[in-house]
């Protein structure tokens, strides 16, 4: 047995009454006994009183150990009716020693007390559990026996009125403060310590807070005691709250001062609220497509949950005068009722005196921080301007780049700064910074989607968002408006003969040329190929547009001296005006575009108005389109196969379906040629259906001949996705065919998925839900941003072959690649390259982890056979030769 179990005194008390006997373990320091429920021993005899005695733990002398004191009567002094009977004897108090015997009354209600040491925690609870205690507490100790009594001096000083008086007036000498009062409020005892911590107690009684609901809580608590919390001048305190009945009596003990721990508690609250706060600024952040508005709302959230007067976002640029590092306050979120200080903080030069330190400081990536006093003479002024009492600044980074900071002010009082404010803010910085890459690397995915990578010039996209502008405000104005359509004449032979380089140097000398032509507010841009079309916006008379165009024909009459080469080209015009014929843009473009053939047929090198008896089509895109009628049903149309291949492994992943024409007399015609007016006339939807079975069909039949399962792409076009029995049609195909839904993906282009991107979700989140894969085509040619696309249900990402080909000569350009890549992976999209034909275009991809790519370096699109021979060879790369 453990020593300290050994030492250890355990004191009984064995009560005998009317519903029987029981043991209780006395640890207590105070116990009432008497008849009623309340007391914390309640005797069943009627000869015992409402409140017959009370038991008193008291300390030995010069020993840690204790033993009980018993007085007749209640906490008032009011003595019991039939006294208190120890060993025989009536007494008013009495020290109890080991097998003393206690009467309430008359015998039907006794108890004993025994004090024993030297026993084990086993054999103490054997003992409480034995039927006859006493005689087996009674034994005297000896060698075999496992308890051994405590041996209590009867003339201890607990026996004497000395101590009696000392245990009265022990309240006096407790430190923690005790408060009495009868059951109406009325304060009737405090203890010197109550006295001390709350001098105006008794003054103000029932309104003070110690005392405050005191009744009503007594009245409302099942539990007694019970325990409450207390504020007291700032100050919160645990008080127990103990009502007597039976004494008019309630009694209240304050246990502790609590008021660091509801510190402690309200600084987690403000954490977790803080943590809320930045989580929610992060995603608005993340989600909000503009950036300013994300920005605005971020700080918004912030301000509200720091509780402060203004949140700034600073941003460091050159001065636009003297060129030095200076700052401006590019965002601001104020409180309600506060002015704006954002003409205060425009172009201010670090150098000043004035904000020199903040520049040491916040560029070695430290804070600033500290109420407006503390701060050097010169930065106060610039604070008392703003009314700024407390300031609290951290850096904004950006790959070890100080690009500006971020800021709390508090214009109310003087507020020193917790660790998880300032955590907070350096948190937001964080985030704030990556916002702001992110918006510089989509500004330039931006940009690329509306200008032509080579020349620099608007592309298509750009120049019909440009026109559709430009329309309203003719009509407001109540002028007209031009559109050119521009065709570079024998540019082929130039390209085919000297190179694609040469040629490309020829483009962006040509565009510079036709920007010099210009008015200003004229626009140029790329429209594909050596095509280029121009808006005039603001046409008064048909002169202004004649004197334009041949200034672009004159341009052309000087040659162009490029690596030593004298090239001479002309150019071909179609132009349109806006009128009743020509009222909106699509039509504004075709009939420049038709205007532009009869340019051509005139010689070339002139410029051609459209006219109503220009408004037929082109004789031979008239034979092609009643060609291609026939084509589906004469089986000339035939689908290839092109492989996507997997980075890492070498494998084939998956095809993708491409249609291809062989007319009987012009041979193979191009897909450029032919899906256009497939689209036009409508005829893409049975060819799109009859390309889809086909495909779907191949894929099953691949799968049923034991190759490996594989996802097989097909392209949706504009028309084809936007038909309303668009569901219905893979649905049937996929039965027919027996494919599984999960190796079919549907492809549709960039311009096609945000044209209406509700319509768009919707049809895609059904798609998904059959369990079709989605992916995007062509990204990058298009007029968004992830930030839209990562709104529909996406599962793959097709980077344009434009990018790929500008890969390994234009940085900007790998840039801007590793940017989709990076920003692609992030929302869990797979990434397949088009257009991949040299090793090193590949290996650049490689380091950037693009998943999938397509290209000749692999696998030119082949047809049903050949595929099939390569698939069978193992899916293993094959790089073409």
């Amino acid at each position: 047995m453990a020593g300290n179990e050994r030492e250890k005194i355990r004191h009984l008390l064995v009560v005998q009454d009317m519903q029987g006997q029981r043991t209780i373990s006395l640890q207590e320091t105070t116990y009432s006994i008497g008849r009623h429920p309340e007391n914390s021993i309640v005797l069943r005899s009627r000869s015992v009183s409402r409140q017959h005695a009370i038991l008193l733990r008291v300390t030995l002398p010069e020993s840690d150990q204790y033993g009980f004191l018993i007085i007749d009567g209640n906490f008032k002094g009011k003595g019991s009716t039939n006294g208190l009977i120890v060993n025989g004897h009536k007494c008013s108090s009495h020290n109890l020693k080991h097998g003393d015997v206690i009467l309430f009354g008359n015998n039907q209600a006794q108890a004993r007390y025994y004090a024993i040491a030297n026993v084990s925690e086993k054999a103490f609870s054997e003992s409480c559990e034995a039927e006859d205690l006493a005689s087996l507490l009674s034994q005297p100790a000896n060698a075999n026996s496992h308890f051994q009594t405590l041996a209590v001096d009867p003339n201890f000083e607990g026996a004497s009125e000395t101590l009696l008086a000392r245990l009265a007036s022990f309240p006096e000498l407790v430190p923690n403060p005790i408060i009495e009062t009868d059951l109406e409020g009325t304060v009737t005892y405090l203890n010197p310590a109550a006295a001390l911590k709350f001098p105006k107690l008794r003054e103000v009684g029932k309104q003070h807070p110690i005392l405050m609901g005191l009744q009503n809580a007594v009245k409302n608590r099942k539990e007694n005691p019970f325990m409450r919390e207390v504020e007291v001048d700032q100050k919160f305190f645990e008080q127990s709250v103990h009502c007597l009945p039976e004494s008019d009596l309630i009694r209240t003990f304050i246990v502790r001062d609590i008021t660091e721990q509801k510190q402690a508690e309200a600084e987690l609250r403000q954490r977790d609220r803080l943590l809320q706060a930045v989580a929610e600024a992060a995603n608005y952040l993340l989600v909000e497509m503009n950036y300013e508005t994300g920005i605005d709302k971020a700080l918004a959230v912030l301000g509200e949950a720091v509780k402060v007067d203004r949140v700034y976002l600073f941003n460091n640029h050159p001065h636009p005068t003297t060129g030095e590092m200076a700052v401006s306050l590019q965002f601001e979120w104020t409180r309600f009722g506060l002015d704006s200080s954002h003409h205060h903080w425009q172009n201010q030069p670090y150098q000043s005196f004035q904000l020199a330190r903040w520049y040491a400081t916040l560029s070695e990536g430290q804070s600033i921080s500290g109420i407006t006093p503390e701060f050097p003479i010169a930065e106060q002024e610039l604070l008392i301007r703003d009314g700024i009492q407390s300031l609290l600044l951290v850096p904004l980074r950006l790959e070890d780049k100080f690009w500006g900071y971020l800021g709390f002010a508090d214009c109310s009082k003087a507020r020193h700064w917790s660790r998880h404010e300032e955590s907070t803010l350096l948190t937001m910085a964080a985030s704030i910074s990556g916002a702001w890459q992110r918006q510089q690397v989509e500004k330039k995915i931006r940009y690329q989607a509306l200008h032509d990578l080579l020349t620099g010039l608007p592309n298509r996209l750009l120049f019909n968002e440009l026109l559709s502008k430009a329309l309203p405000n003719a009509a407001r104005n109540g002028e007209s408006l031009a559109v050119m359509f521009l065709d570079l004449d024998r540019f082929k032979i130039i390209n085919d003969t000297l190179g694609h380089t040469l040629g490309d140097r020829l483009l962006q000398s040509v565009a510079q040329r036709l920007k010099d032509s210009l008015r200003g507010g004229d626009t140029v841009a790329r429209w594909g190929g050596d095509e280029f079309t121009i808006l005039l916006p603001q046409v008064n008379s048909l002169e202004e547009v004649t004197q334009v165009a041949w200034r672009i024909l004159h341009a052309f009459e000087n040659g162009f001296n490029l690596d030593g080469h004298e090239l001479y080209v002309s150019a071909s015009l179609g132009i349109s005006l806006l009128n009743e014929h020509s009222s909106d843009a699509e039509t504004l473009i075709k009939h420049a575009d038709a205007a532009l053939y009869y340019a051509k047929d005139e010689g070339r090198n002139n410029y051609q108005f459209y006219t109503t008896t220009l408004g037929t089509k082109n004789p031979e895109l008239l034979t092609l389109e009643k060609s291609l009628r026939y084509a589906l049903e004469r089986q000339e149309l035939m689908v290839y196969y092109q492989p996507r291949v997997k980075i890492a492994t070498g494998e084939i992943t998956g095809m993708e379906a491409l249609l291809r024409w062989q007319h009987p007399e012009m041979g193979l015609v191009a897909p450029s040629v032919f899906i256009p007016l497939a689209e036009q006339s409508g005829l893409i939807i049975p060819i799109g259906e009859w390309v889809l079975r086909t495909a779907c069909s191949q894929n099953q039949t691949w799968q049923q001949a034991g190759l490996p399962p594989l996802m097989i792409a097909v392209n949706l076009s504009p028309k084809q996705f936007r038909q309303p029995k668009l569901l219905e049609t893979v649905a049937q195909i996929l039965e027919e065919t027996g494919l599984a839904p999960h190796f079919l993906e549907l492809e549709i282009t960039e311009t096609t998925a945000i044209e209406d991107l509700e319509f768009t979700r919707t049809v895609l989140q059904d798609l998904q839900e059959m369990g079709v894969h989605i992916s995007i085509d062509d990204f990058g040619t298009g007029h968004s941003s992830l930030s839209r696309l990562q709104l529909l249900p996406l599962h793959n990402l097709k980077i344009d072959k434009s990018f790929i080909q500008e890969l390994t000569t234009d940085v900007k350009v790998a840039h801007i690649v590793k940017a989709i890549v990076a920003l692609a992976r992030s929302l869990g999209l797979r990434l397949t390259a088009e257009g991949v034909e040299k090793p090193e275009e590949l290996e650049f991809l490689k380091s950037i982890h693009c998943e999938d790519v397509q290209g000749f370096l692999f696998h030119k699109p082949l047809s049903a056979e050949k595929a099939t021979e390569v698939l069978e060879g193992g899916r293993i790369m094959s790089v073409q030769r």
